[in-house]
């Protein structure tokens, strides 16, 4: 017999534990070399952990366990093949495999048995997507979505008295939402946070992007967006204003000569920010391509340490979601953070009186006001407003 040891990979000197997120493999299944197995979840980012070496695995902690850099989390015996002779992966069919659950209640793994516990959804009516049928999280994951879709639309009928059955579910916070809490109680108790507001008129943008946006596309290969715009008027502005651009360590202010700026993205496990580097001297078109990629990365959950360090300014924008307005916490060591939101027609008095319907949308700036006046903030925030409302602005660096 050959055991190989899974252990918990060192993920950055800052990293010392992670939390399971999920198995994709219970044990006795047997898995492939390069085969996901489990889902690690740290402070910073979430990454997929894959098998060495094929063979049948046998993991050693529950899902939501908080387990050390190093710790050995699951053992696979390679000397093991998948055969007929190998029990735990016999070929069989979905209706096999159904019988098999009945007679075998706890051979599907932990996760399926907790989610038929608190929902009450039978695993042998739910059909499996696992190797050889086997019923997966997701799967029971996904009855349980329909299950509640098709109690809300049944026909609402009288209560007559409480449910009996009015269980709490409750889970782990993720280590990233654990770390994401810090930072945002660390901000809110150890900054004198303000946040000044300004609007910008998105005219000159939309009109770029609807007469380039093709060729845009055709010759760099992405997507003309707005973050291009927004980190690039930014980044002109943290050069001019470079008390935005640096941060209070002890009694000393440290100052950046170079803009690197944090983009927030949502996952479905939070608010993650990856830094593009440098983006003072980057073209609209590589500062996009810059933002696809580790958008795409950390949506994959392969986004690395360093991209996820370093940042000198935050840019989120909620607009996304369709915030008109909101006041961005500050991403610590950072001293400010800007907040784009929806673009909206307003009426709006022209230079001649005139009133016209234009796109406008809210810009917020959040910022420690222990290192930064007033006064900078608003004129940072009205430089990015110029830089947007007339974009030559940024290719003639005036």
């Amino acid at each position: 017999m050959t055991i190989l040891d899974i252990k918990v990979p060192a993920a950055g000197e800052s990293v010392q534990e992670a939390m399971i997120g999920a198995w994709f493999k219970v044990s006795g299944d047997f898995v492939e070399q390069d085969e996901a197995v489990l889902e690690l979840e740290t402070d910073k980012a979430s990454m997929e952990i894959v098998a060495e070496a094929s063979g049948v695995i046998e993991t050693l902690f529950d899902e939501g366990a908080v387990v050390k850099v190093g710790e050995i989390i699951a053992r696979i015996d390679t000397s093991q093949s998948p055969s007929a002779d190998s029990a735990p992966v016999v070929e069989h069919t979905v209706e096999d495999n159904t019988a098999k659950r009945d007679l075998q209640p706890g051979a599907h793994g932990p996760a399926v048995n907790k989610i038929a516990a608190e929902t009450g959804i039978d695993p042998s009516s739910v059909a499996g997507s696992g190797k050889g049928g086997r019923v997966t999280k997701g799967d029971m994951q996904k009855a349980e979505k329909h299950k509640v879709k098709d109690t809300v639309t049944q026909p609402v009928q009288p209560i007559a008295k409480l449910s009996e059955s009015r269980a709490e579910n409750k889970k782990p916070l993720s280590m990233m939402r654990r770390r994401i809490s810090e930072r945002l109680m660390h901000a809110k108790h150890s900054t004198a946070m303000l946040t000044t507001f300004n609007e910008v008129d998105m005219t000159a943008i939309l009109a770029l992007r609807k007469k380039y946006k093709e060729q845009f596309l055709d010759t760099h290969g992405i997507k003309l967006g707005f973050m291009g715009f927004f980190l690039k008027a930014s980044s002109d502005a943290l050069m001019a204003f470079p008390e935005v651009n640096s941060y209070i360590d002890g009694d000393e202010v440290c100052y950046h000569n170079y803009a690197d700026i944090s983009v927030a993205v949502s996952t479905e496990k939070g608010l993650v920010v990856p830094v593009v580097k440098d983006v003072d001297k980057l073209s609209i078109a590589q500062i996009e391509g810059s933002i696809a990629n580790l958008a795409l990365r950390a949506r994959n959950k392969q986004l690395s340490v360093d991209e996820m360090s370093g940042g000198t300014f935050t840019v989120t924008n909620g607009g996304v979601f369709g915030s008109l307005l909101s006041t961005p916490i500050i991403n610590p060591p950072q001293s400010a953070i800007l907040g784009m939101h929806k673009t909206q027609q307003r009426p709006m008095v022209m230079e001649d009186g005139s009133i016209k319907a234009r796109p406008m949308m809210y810009l917020a700036l959040s910022y420690d006001h222990r290192i930064i006046d007033g006064k900078d903030a608003v004129r940072f925030l009205v430089r990015i407003k110029e830089n947007l409302e007339d974009p030559q602005r940024l290719l003639l660096e005036i």
